[in-house]
């Protein structure tokens, strides 16, 4: 298949998709340990709640959307789940020792659009792997953010924030992934050198969109003041006040480590946001 041809993948949906690729129509009956996960699944998280309730519905009435799968080109045994491993988990929890399978001829570009449509389409993916999964059409098969967009059916600036995210510090990045920060606020934080800090303190004084882009409009907007003979650790330590509270600190000290402490700002909204940033931090 050529890895540059593009198809509305979550337009068409995963019919239209298989209709694309040679199937066996007959639906066949694999062992569990027969399958294997799919090594482009996007998603590496899956809800528990989610996976309880379809255990359940299993329990109760069976499977009834077969599982799509490839043979497995590493292991000559084994059959590559291509869509459905919400379906192969809950079965295992649910003590099905076979699942009803249909069979395609698929390469790694289809089997990794069956993984992103699929995941897109049911349930909303977390944030960061959606853009892994664009990132890897991107870097493997040759797909441009426009070509990537084609395909899952949205917007160009929706691939172009997604793939922003991967460009976060890993510490940041793994808040997002386990939910504990949202796209929302991730996205104020791409560029900044203190996202990681940022981020600590959005989630600990559980700070709104809007505050966070307050608070983060502060470090933008005041530079770091140059200091000239001045002792290091004095210099140091306004540097991190700086950080902390984005406004322009100046710290006097005298022989006798007597002195004082003077923060600046220009206007009356940054009074305004110095108080309120003491107020979160304090």
């Amino acid at each position: 298949m050529d890895a540059l041809k593009i198809k509305k993948g979550l337009g068409r949906g995963l019919s239209s998709l298989i209709g694309d690729t040679k199937v066996d129509t007959n639906i066949n009956k694999l062992s569990i340990g027969e399958l294997i996960r799919n090594k482009y699944q996007p998603r590496k998280n899956f809800n528990q709640e989610n996976l309880d309730e379809l255990t359940n519905s299993i329990k109760e009435r069976g499977i009834i959307q077969p599982i799509v799968v490839r043979k497995s080109a590493d292991q000559k045994s084994k059959y590559e789940i291509i869509a459905g491993e919400r379906r192969w988990l809950a079965a295992q929890n649910a003590g099905l020792h076979e699942v009803p399978v249909v069979i395609t001829e698929a390469d790694d570009l289809k089997s990794l659009e069956f993984a992103i449509v699929e995941n897109v389409q049911r349930i909303d993916l977390n944030v960061v792997e959606e853009a892994e999964g664009y990132q890897r059409l991107i870097d493997d098969f040759s797909y441009d953010q426009n070509k990537v967009a084609q395909f899952i059916g949205k917007s160009r600036s929706h691939v172009a924030n997604c793939l922003r995210l991967l460009n976060l510090p890993s510490e940041v990045v793994d808040l997002i992934k386990n939910n504990k920060l949202t796209q929302g606020h991730a996205k104020i934080l791409v560029g900044l050198q203190n996202a990681h800090f940022l981020a600590k303190k959005i989630i600990e004084k559980n700070l709104s969109v809007r505050q966070t882009e307050n608070l983060v409009k502060i470090f933008k907007t005041n530079k770091v003041p140059k200091f000239n003979k001045k002792d290091p650790n004095i210099k140091n330590l306004e540097l991190s006040l700086i950080e902390k509270i984005g406004l322009n600190v100046l710290i006097k000290n005298n022989k006798k480590n007597a002195g004082s402490i003077t923060l600046e700002y220009k206007n009356l909204e940054q009074l305004n946001k110095l108080i309120e940033v003491i107020k979160f931090n304090y």
